[in-house]
Order: C-alpha cells, then sequence, then structure tokens
C-alpha cells in the first residue's frame, strides 16, 4: 500500500481533501435511504400507487427479498476480491452511472402508472439496493488511502455525521419546498410546491427520488476528483473474483477455532437484520396503520435524524458501563419492546389498551402533522428505537474486538462484513411471510421481533465482551 495510506501521523492533523471527499460520499448517499427507502416515495407507492397497506406492504417486502438474495450471492465476492481488483474508482463510476438514472427514472412511476409500470419501478428499486452495497464495498476499501492509518476514525466518524446532516437537509428542504405549501399559512413557506409540482398528481412525493439522485451525483463528483485510488494490479477481473473466493474460504476456516467470534458473528446476522428492517419498513408501517402523510413522515424523520444521533452516546456509555455484550443484549431487547409497543398503536389506541377517540379530544396543537395523543406516542416509540437501534450499531464492532486475536482482525472483520450482507434478505422474507400469513401491517411488521429475539438468545452464549479490566478478560 503507498501513498495516503502508508503516510505516519499523529492523528492530529487536519483531514486531507481526499479524506474529506472520501466522507462527503457517505453523506451524500444517505438522502436514497431516506427520502426513497423509508420515508416518502416507497410509503407513496404503498398508500397511492398500490392503494393498499398489506398488499404494498407483502409487495415492496417481495422486491426487497429478491435483492437481499442477489446481494447474499455477489456482495461478499466483491468484498473479497476488491483488493485483488486495484483500481476502485472506475468500477465505482460504473456502479454510480447506473444508480443515479435509475433512481431519478422513478419520477415517472404516476398514481395511474401510465408513465412506469408499477413493476418497473419496483424492479428498478430492487436493481438500485443491489448496486447499493457495492458502493459500500468499494468506499470503504478506500478509507485508508484516503486519510492514512492514523486518521481512519476521523473519516468514518465524520462520514457518519454528514450521513446524518445530509438526512435531515434532505427531509427538512423536501417539507419546506414541496410538502408545507398549501397546507400551513407560514411567512417563510411558499404558497405552492416549488418548480410548479402539482400535489395532485402527487408529484411532491415523486420529486423525492430525482432530488435523491442529483444530491448523490453531486456528492460524489470530489470523491472521483480528490480521494486516492489504489494502485493498478494487472490482474483481469475473472482471476480477481476467483482469488476472492478462495479468500472467502480462508476467512470462513479461520473462524472455526473460535467459538465465541463465530456464535456472536450468527447471532449479529439476526439482530442486524431485524434492526434494519424495523428501518425499512417503519414508514410504510406508520402510513398504513396510522394514516400519515408525507408531511407527517417527513416530521417524524426530522426529528427521529436528530435525536437519534444520541444512540452513539447511549451506546459508548452502556460498553463502558456494562461492556458491548450486555450493552448489545440491552440495545436489542429494548429494540423488540419497542417493536411490540408499535403493534399496540392505531389512531384509536395507545398501546394495546388504552382507548382513545379523536373525536372527543382537542388536538394538541394546531400545527398541520401530528396533533393527537397516539401521534405523539408512535414518534416517542420510534425515537426510543431509533437510539437503540443506533447504540447497537455503535456496540456491535466493539464486541468483535473483544472476541477476536489482535492478529486475526482483519480477517474476523472481514467476516463480519460478509455476515451483514449473507442474510440481508432475512428482514424482508420473514416481513413478506408474516404480511402474506397474518393479511396485515402488523402481522408482517412483529416477525422483525423474532429475529431480534433469535439475536439475543445466540448473545447469550457467548462468552467474553464483558466490563473491560486490565488484563485477561472473562
Amino acid at each position: 500500500m503507498t501513498g495516503e495510506a502508508t503516510r505516519e501521523t499523529s492523528g492530529n492533523e487536519p483531514l486531507s481533501l481526499g479524506a474529506l471527499s472520501w466522507s462527503l460520499f457517505e453523506g451524500a448517499r444517505n438522502p436514497y435511504v431516506i427520502l426513497v427507502t423509508i420515508y416518502i416515495f416507497v410509503p407513496y407507492i404503498v398508500a397511492t400507487v398500490v392503494g393498499d397497506s398489506v398488499r404494498g406492504q407483502e409487495l415492496v417486502a417481495t422486491y426487497a427479498q429478491y435483492a437481499g438474495w442477489i446481494v447474499m450471492v455477489t456482495a461478499p465476492f466483491l468484498g473479497a476480491a476488491v483488493d485483488e481488483l486495484g483500481r476502485r474508482k472506475s468500477w465505482m463510476a460504473l456502479v454510480v452511472g447506473l444508480m443515479c438514472p435509475l433512481m431519478a427514472s422513478l419520477w415517472w412511476l404516476e398514481p395511474s402508472r401510465a408513465g412506469m409500470p408499477l413493476t418497473l419501478a419496483m424492479a428498478i428499486i430492487m436493481i438500485v439496493n443491489v448496486l447499493f452495497p457495492y458502493t459500500e464495498v468499494l468506499h470503504n476499501s478506500l478509507l485508508v488511502r484516503a486519510a492514512g492509518l492514523r486518521n481512519a476514525h476521523k473519516a468514518s466518524g465524520l462520514a457518519l455525521a454528514l450521513g446524518n446532516f445530509f438526512a435531515v437537509f434532505a427531509l427538512a428542504f423536501t417539507a419546506y419546498a414541496f410538502a408545507l405549501p398549501g397546507k400551513v399559512d407560514w411567512s417563510w413557506v411558499p404558497h405552492h410546491p416549488l418548480f410548479g409540482l402539482d400535489p395532485a398528481k402527487h408529484e411532491p412525493e415523486r420529486i423525492v427520488a430525482p432530488l435523491a439522485a442529483v444530491i448523490f451525483a453531486l456528492g460524489a463528483i470530489p470523491f472521483f476528483l480528490f480521494t486516492p485510488d489504489a494502485e493498478a494490479t494487472g490482474i483481469s477481473p475473472l482471476k480477481a473474483f476467483g482469488d476472492g473466493a478462495k479468500k472467502l474460504v480462508a476467512m470462513l476456516r479461520t473462524i472455526r477455532g473460535y467459538r465465541d467470534a463465530a456464535i456472536y458473528l450468527i447471532s449479529r446476522m439476526f439482530f442486524v437484520d431485524g434492526m434494519t428492517a424495523v428501518l425499512f419498513y417503519y414508514g410504510i408501517f406508520a402510513s398504513g396503520v396510522m394514516h400519515w402523510g408525507p408531511l407527517a413522515l417527513l416530521a417524524n424523520g426530522i426529528i427521529l435524524s436528530v435525536l437519534a444521533v444520541l444512540g452513539g452516546f447511549v451506546g459508548r456509555w452502556m460498553d463502558a458501563a456494562f461492556g458491548p455484550k450486555y450493552s448489545l443484549i440491552i440495545s436489542v431487547g429494548m429494540s423488540m419492546l419497542g417493536i411490540i409497543a408499535l403493534l399496540g398503536m392505531t389512531p384509536e389506541q395507545i398501546l394495546f389498551f388504552w382507548r382513545y377517540d379523536p373525536a372527543t379530544h382537542p388536538p394538541l396543537w394546531n400545527g398541520p402533522v401530528l396533533k393527537t395523543l397516539p401521534d405523539i406516542v408512535f414518534l416517542l416509540i420510534g425515537f426510543f428505537n431509533a437510539v437503540f437501534i443506533t447504540a447497537q450499531y455503535a456496540s456491535a464492532r466493539t464486541m468483535l474486538t473483544r472476541l477476536t486475536p489482535p492478529e486475526q482482525t482483519g480477517a474476523f472483520f472481514g467476516i463480519y462484513a460478509l455476515s451483514g450482507t449473507a442474510t440481508i434478505w432475512l428482514g424482508s422474507t420473514t416481513v413478506n411471510l408474516g404480511t402474506h400469513f397474518f393479511h396485515s401491517l402488523q402481522g408482517g411488521f412483529g416477525t422483525i421481533a423474532v429475529l431480534l429475539f433469535i439475536g439475543v438468545i445466540g448473545l447469550l452464549f457467548v462468552r467474553g465482551g464483558g466490563v473491560w479490566r486490565a488484563g485477561p478478560q472473562a
């Protein structure tokens, strides 16, 4: 490894332009997940294009399941072969060059389906959801080259912060420019949606797909201009992937002698897939069960994106107080309770047993959305989930470092990445099956708790990961 990757630094230098550009790329990629997948576009498909929340959730879960299967059989090989491929940016240019036009094309999915058939739109979303993990593999592989060994943590932390910033910015701009106009009489809000968008044609919801594509494309430009690339290896792609397959086998053989790390990684497959599914299907669930429209979902997304930052501090505190193992058990267990609480919510019911009649209760405030007590309780449960999901992500990597010998860290984190993609289909599959079997949004969403429960049970059998003490760890 040469260039920026090998220079020795004190770790106190400011990040280079290449490192800043690397971080910016991750931030610019995030609005697609927030605007399209979670809060606006996919709920629009379910509520308006399909017009049946149960059938819509089943449809979305089916295509997400297909995407997960494709990622499962391809992404691990890309991850294992990436060092053999040499230059990454040409491959990244190909992936980004495919993703951005595909994202933007979703604009033509009209409620009548005249501009684009629903099956084509779902196929496009499926393809983008396959390509998205490819960008993660290629992008992550350039971290050390971009920032150097001593500053890698800075660039990684900045990338996460920028991801949160871009998410909030995209949600806030969408609310200001497209969702609030015509709904409120506030002096600082335009009277009509910008660019002449027609709410009757659901154009304010459809515009978020091109918006995400533009943000991604613009944010990717500095990455291609300034982030250092790997050196060419001269190895053909076919040989690189062949060598990658051998590396995968070698990594899997490595774990056989480490019982606790193996149990942990298997458990993580279940609870990470569950956590991801909570995020993926939360918007559909809120739209179908609470009847939240785009503006309510936007407000919810902004609030949760800001407050979820607390999860990183909660995870760090629990790591120090209880150790990463028990921090994970608490985080996953609390998220499981949060899912169960969401199942007991409707506009006329709070936590299963408390009946609420909106007709006999005045609004809690005079704003355009989130005006009833069930709305606020649902939002608070979402905040509760967001904090512990973020805390789980913060503790998961720490846990692995406590279970593996330092000289094997690279191999084990290779398996860690593999475990994050090998079962990426599991959450959508269980939601699909649950929705189909119970014929309800609650039946599909509730199956996610099963994945979290399996993950918690697995963690109980892991030895180690307790509170850090000097000397050998129990």
